[in-house]
């Protein structure tokens, strides 16, 4: 209000007082001009939102609006003609025993994944944490696979576990011809040993984001435990892994969730077998629908693995929570 009578008594000076330079005018109209403006100013930042969300509805909330809707059809993929089936697709999946084994082997791949993944990471950023002068060479050489495509690691390791592949070679060479195996091609081991790709080449990238969190636990703390003390476990169990909680949580929650979406590695090294011992709820979905034209079907089964990662991350994501707050 005071600012708003100074700007009148600038402008329209009492009889006898003094004009207003032109400098004051023109400072007194961008005043106001921008007063008119603000309305306009603070609404600006969402129109630079708009292109963002004009690519995110092309790309995400159009197709998954016409997969919801596809999913309730009996269409082909092809045929431009297709029958309203209601939820007979949903009830599908769950009374399919194909559907069954690829969600039970999923999860098998999460939780094989998550646990595992974590487990190697976290050993490989104590040690690295611990390893001063080649610090970065290890970080760099542990996390390298992670930026390789999954597409590109696949092949790799199927030919390391061909039956004559160069495991198998490395075995027989050293003696070990006992344990050499067909690795892919039995059904007891093929699940593991895509497990064992995966956390391979993604157990470095747990690593960093572990090692993150150590680097931000102050060194203090672990100078006064080491006055009062505390041994290496005691500092881990009582000091590390409290403090490590937050970057826990990240790591578990994306090993979660990308066990629980596995294709690349299935669909390139197994192809779900032998028989369906690896198959996925991903792999089964998409062989579905471009293998067996069940384009309705198959995206059923993509939207029940849709909710089963959302229920399953959310349920992680609060009770992980709960335990940073204690």
């Amino acid at each position: 209000m005071d600012n708003a009578m100074t700007q009148r008594e600038l402008a329209s000076p009492r009889a006898g007082g003094p004009e207003p330079s032109a400098i004051t005018r023109s400072a007194i109209a961008e005043s106001r001009t921008r007063s008119r403006r603000s309305g306009t100013g603070a609404r600006a930042p969402w129109w630079f939102l708009l292109p963002a969300l004009a690519v995110f509805t092309l790309i995400v909330v159009i197709p998954s609006w016409r997969g919801a809707f596809y999913a309730l059809t009996n269409w082909d993929g092809l045929s431009p003609q297709f029958d309203f089936v209601g939820f007979e697709n949903f009830v599908r999946v769950f009374k399919d025993s194909a559907a069954g084994a690829s969600i039970l082997n999923t999860m098998l791949y999460a939780v094989g994944v998550m646990v595992v993944q974590n487990f190697i990471g976290l050993l490989l950023a104590l040690g690295v944490n611990s390893a001063i002068r080649s610090r970065n060479w290890l970080r760099v050489l542990f996390f390298a696979p992670a930026v390789v495509t999954p597409l590109v690691v696949a092949n790799l390791w199927q030919y390391i576990l061909a039956p004559e592949g160069a495991l198998n070679t490395a075995l027989r060479a050293v003696g070990l011809d006992f344990l050499a195996q067909d690795w892919l091609g039995n059904a007891q081991l093929a699940l593991p040993a895509i497990i064992s790709v995966v956390v391979w080449q993604f157990a470095g990238y747990s690593m960093v984001i572990f090692l993150a969190g150590l680097q931000s636990i102050p060194e203090d703390v672990y100078e006064a435990a080491s006055l009062d003390g505390a041994g290496s476990f005691k500092t881990f169990w009582n000091i590390t892994r409290p403090l490590l909680a937050p970057s826990m949580t990240i790591n578990l929650m994306l090993s979660l969730i990308g066990g629980l979406k596995l294709f690349d590695q299935v669909l390139i090294m197994t192809q779900g077998g032998p028989g369906s011992a690896t198959e996925s709820l991903s792999t089964i979905a998409y062989k579905d629908a471009f293998q067996f034209q069940q384009f309705g079907y198959s995206t059923a089964l993509t939207l029940v693995l849709t909710a089963f990662v959302a229920v399953a991350s959310l349920i992680q994501f609060t009770l992980l929570r709960r335990g940073e707050n204690k």
